[in-house]
């Protein structure tokens, strides 16, 4: 989790789960996708900490926070967010969730309202089969990001989460080596966890109850280029709750938060200093 001065642990249904704080003001709760530890929210904490007290934290079975300790469920996930809002000292937060990690923070408004000041959703979708549907280009890359050598799988993965003109306009190899330690590991490697976690993803569909939102503040953010969290999951999303607020970002993909974060966080200011006094 790094050496910030708010870093701890809380047990909870056998898993240790590791998160840390930064910043005084309204708390943030940050959530992370599949196979992400909770650094992969420095680009928006070293940001937002001077207006904000951010908390995020390693899902478990990534990161520090180890044993996974039982089935990877969104509704363990969500339970374990609220774990660590309790041992932050959280009553209530902003929260804001990327890919799987915005099924989690949909979970938790839906499951503790209360708990929830407003809702930040990059990146995501509301039904996660949409996100785990197969086709034939989504195949051929997700194969390539686990086979060949180590400089082709990392390779592979970038093509994943990066724009066609941030390919184009990026050394690959310098690209995944700065990525790596956000990502809490080698863009080569694969966290143990992730086919659990992508099943659980696979398995959720919040789309039935996004209409129960009414009333809590929403931001959508989908990147144009993204092959995982498409924008029309996204825009699914805002019309299924209303009054949320949709934007769609040009020229990027499911890295948006790593590759555009002075956008990203914009963004998430904006949407949560109207709402920090609730």
């Amino acid at each position: 989790m790094g050496a910030d001065p708010g870093q701890g642990s809380v047990e909870h249904r056998g898993c240790r789960l590791a998160y840390a704080a930064r910043g005084g003001g309204p708390p943030v709760l940050f959530v992370q996708g599949v196979g992400v530890h909770g650094g992969g929210w420095r680009p928006q904490v070293d940001r937002l900490a001077d207006r904000f007290r951010c908390v995020w934290f390693d899902n478990r079975g990534v990161g520090l926070s180890r044993p996974a300790g039982g089935p990877i469920t969104v509704g363990q996930m969500t339970d374990d967010a609220l774990a660590v809002m309790d041992a932050a000292g959280c009553r209530a937060a902003h929260v804001v969730g990327h890919s799987l990690g915005g099924l989690v923070a949909l979970n938790l408004a839906l499951s503790a309202r209360e708990r929830v000041r407003s809702l930040s959703l990059l990146c995501t979708f509301a039904r996660g089969k949409d996100a785990t549907r197969l086709t034939l280009a989504m195949l051929w890359v997700g194969a390539r990001t686990r086979i060949g050598t180590r400089r082709m799988r990392r390779r592979a993965f970038l093509e994943l989460v990066l724009a066609p003109a941030e390919l184009a306009a990026c050394d690959r190899d310098a690209l995944a080596e700065e990525l790596a330690p956000l990502f809490g590991h080698d863009l080569a490697d694969h966290p143990a966890v992730e086919m659990a976690q992508l099943r659980a993803m696979g398995r959720f569909d919040a789309t039935p109850r996004l209409g129960e939102l009414a009333g809590l503040p929403t931001l959508v953010v989908s990147a144009a280029h993204d092959r995982i969290a498409r924008p029309a999951s996204g825009r699914a999303i805002a019309a299924g709750v209303p009054g949320a607020r949709y934007v769609e970002v040009p020229d990027a993909a499911h890295g948006l938060p790593l590759r555009q974060p002075e956008r990203v966080n914009a963004l998430l200011a904006e949407h949560m200093m109207p709402n920090a006094a609730r």
